[in-house]
This record gives structure tokens, C-alpha cells and sequence, in this order.
């Protein structure tokens, strides 16, 4: 997500930002589209969310506790998001309500802005993960029809892959 899109007014809970890069920080908006855009593909726990985040951008944006759980309260305050305990763990998932927002925000995921242009596997990793979260959204909500169709996408994607390692560059 680009910066200046869809910042959101939010109160000093969410005064730690992520960290990307040397000396950067994420914006509040972008924490929390970014906890929004995880939770559209699964439910998590805090700490999963951290990895994932840091994972998706090699380690360029690394939040902190100190970013996400306020990020977390107050999605649960807004009703947005809700959660459980599982052992000793509190998995976050979106409400109802948190779908819809979640399938308002841009296609981009927010971490995509903190991947390195020039890095080939990082953009292959992008775009797999871009790809997983249509499939798993098309899971959740999807016809048998779109279910059907999407297979199909999926299994030309597979051969259109396999021509390409086949081919010469």
C-alpha cells in the first residue's frame, strides 16, 4: 500500500510503528492494513504475525510487539477482528465486519512497498503469496462455479511454469 492511501486517525496505542529498513518506520495505517491483509489469509497469534511480516520482506520491515498488539486491541475494540485463546496462545481472525474491510483495501499488500525491486525471489515470493491469498479468499467465499474456474487457472499456471523451465531464457 502506498503511503499517503488510506491513512487511518488512530489514538497513541499505535505510537511504536514497525521499523523498515535503516531508521524508517512503518505509518499506523500500513500496521494496521498489514495485520488486516494476514488475517484475510488465517487466523494468527501476535508472534506468528511478526514472522510473517519479517519473513515477506526478508527482514526489512521487522515489527514489534509494541506495534502489533496495540494494532490487535484496538482492531477487537473497533470490531473488526476477534479472538481466542488456543493454549497458551490468542489467535486473531476477522469478523464479518473485517472481511468487508479487509476486501476494501487495495490489491497491494502492504509489506509489497518494503520488498527490494531488483530481488527476483522476493518478487517470486510476492506473487506466490499474492496468488495463495486469492485462492484461499476464493476458498472462503467463492461459488462452486469460481472454485471450479479457479482450479483450472491454477492448474495452467502449473503447466506455464513447468514451459518455462523447460525453455531457454
Amino acid at each position: 500500500m502506498h503511503p499517503h492511501h488510506k491513512q487511518h486517525g488512530h489514538g497513541s496505542a499505535f505510537g511504536h510503528g514497525m521499523h523498515i529498513g535503516p531508521g524508517s518506520r512503518a505509518r499506523r495505517g500500513d500496521v494496521q492494513s498489514a495485520v488486516i491483509a494476514l488475517l484475510k489469509e488465517q487466523g494468527m497469534h501476535g508472534y506468528q504475525m511478526i514472522q510473517e511480516l519479517s519473513e515477506r520482506t526478508d527482514g526489512a520491515w521487522s515489527p514489534s510487539p509494541g506495534s502489533i498488539y496495540p494494532t490487535l486491541q484496538s482492531l477487537e475494540k473497533q470490531g473488526l477482528v476477534t479472538s481466542e485463546k488456543d493454549g497458551g496462545r490468542r489467535i486473531f481472525t476477522l469478523t464479518e465486519a473485517g472481511l468487508a474491510h479487509a476486501e476494501a483495501l487495495p490489491d497491494q499488500a502492504p509489506w509489497d512497498e518494503m520488498a527490494v525491486e531488483s530481488d527476483p525471489a522476493k518478487r517470486l515470493r510476492e506473487a506466490f503469496h499474492a496468488l495463495m491469498t486469492a485462492t484461499v479468499q476464493v476458498g472462503r467465499s467463492g461459488s462452486v462455479g469460481h472454485m471450479e474456474k479457479t482450479a483450472d487457472v491454477l492448474v495452467e499456471a502449473r503447466r506455464g511454469i513447468y514451459e518455462v523451465l523447460a525453455g531457454d531464457e
